[in-house]
């Protein structure tokens, strides 16, 4: 696939945009308490977490009175409603955690807006080299078939300064511990931990196109819109399908410092606390998310000599592509 930069010629951003960027806004950390984020929360992967259909979540989205939850739940066919109830049930009982949680913990997250280009199907990320993975399946016709995220980066070859940020977010530390002697309370506090490190990457988002990169001044989504992403640009997560090498969370902690926000690494790349997320963010506008898939033999050689890895290594943090 040719790169989109040499199909659309599109620049983002001005040099002048850069030097006000790199005086002192290039780095920075966020704190947030939970009501703060918690009405970013998407229900659905928390439902999905509890392996209710995905229909239930629209829960969240009915007034709390009894009578519109009365209405919500007559709404499902009568073999469903009992199930309906049980989520319904949940959707309170993770309203109530939340409100025990506001006040005594919260959320972090930080990210950094890094000078940027592409090289094939490298990154540089102010200087530090960062192999991405290519598609070798066609999933579609014409130029959405065989991506690799640096397809989304202004090529060196073309001259001029690209952008990419690189974030991380998590709760505090303790909100993981709790509940140690009551297994139900002790799940439903870790995967409403997972929601609100999502939740904070969301947020956290939000106000770096509207104003820390500023790309999206006048951007004004809902919540809805977010979770449907609206908005210009992608925010492909560590593990996830188009950013599938979880090692790279060791490029991400060389420009981060991860630990500023209590992440640490452990010896395969996963990151404690447990319910943390970290990636990129792109804002080309042609940016979209995509399945890496399965890789040859021959892309998992090259890219572990990108990556200074020996190929054994390298087969352990990709074993489920191969």
């Amino acid at each position: 696939m040719a790169n989109v930069w040499s199909l659309t010629g599109k620049t983002l951003l001005s040099p002048l945009f850069f030097e006000s960027v790199w005086d002192d806004m290039n780095k920075k950390l966020f704190t947030y308490s939970v009501h703060e984020v918690a009405e970013y929360i998407n229900w659905s992967y928390f439902f999905h977490a509890w392996g209710f259909p995905l229909r239930f979540a629209s829960i969240a989205d009915v007034h709390g009175c009894d009578s519109c939850r009365a209405l919500w739940l007559a709404a499902f066919p009568e073999g469903e409603r009992a199930q309906a109830s049980e989520a319904m049930q949940l959707y309170k009982e993770a309203g109530r955690m939340l409100a025990f949680l506001d006040g005594k913990y919260g959320t972090k997250a930080i990210c950094r807006l890094c000078e940027a280009y592409a090289v094939e199907d490298d990154i540089y990320l102010d200087g530090v080299r960062f192999p991405l993975l290519r598609q070798q399946t066609s999933t579609a016709e014409g130029s959405d078939s065989y991506l690799c995220l640096s397809d989304f980066v202004r090529p060196h070859s073309l001259g001029g300064k690209d952008c990419v940020g690189v974030f991380a977010a998590t709760v505090d530390t303790q909100m993981e511990t709790l509940f140690s002697d009551d297994p139900y309370k002790r799940l439903l506090m870790q995967t409403l931990a997972e929601r609100l490190a999502e939740a904070t990457a969301e947020v956290m988002h939000q106000y770096v196109r509207r104003q820390m990169w500023g790309y999206a001044p006048t951007e004004n989504l809902t919540i809805a819109q977010l979770h449907r992403e609206e908005f210009q640009g992608i925010r492909p997560a560590v593990g996830y399908p188009s950013l599938p090498d979880l090692s790279v969370n060791f490029l991400i902690d060389e420009l981060l410092q991860m630990t500023d926000i209590g992440i640490t690494l452990t010896e395969h790349g996963a990151m404690q606390p447990h319910a943390s997320v970290s990636g990129l963010m792109l804002a080309h506008p042609s940016a979209r998310y995509f399945a890496v898939g399965k890789i040859s033999d021959e892309q998992l050689t090259d890219y572990a000599r990108r990556r200074g890895f020996p190929v054994a290594e390298m087969e352990k943090f990709l074993c489920h592509l191969l």
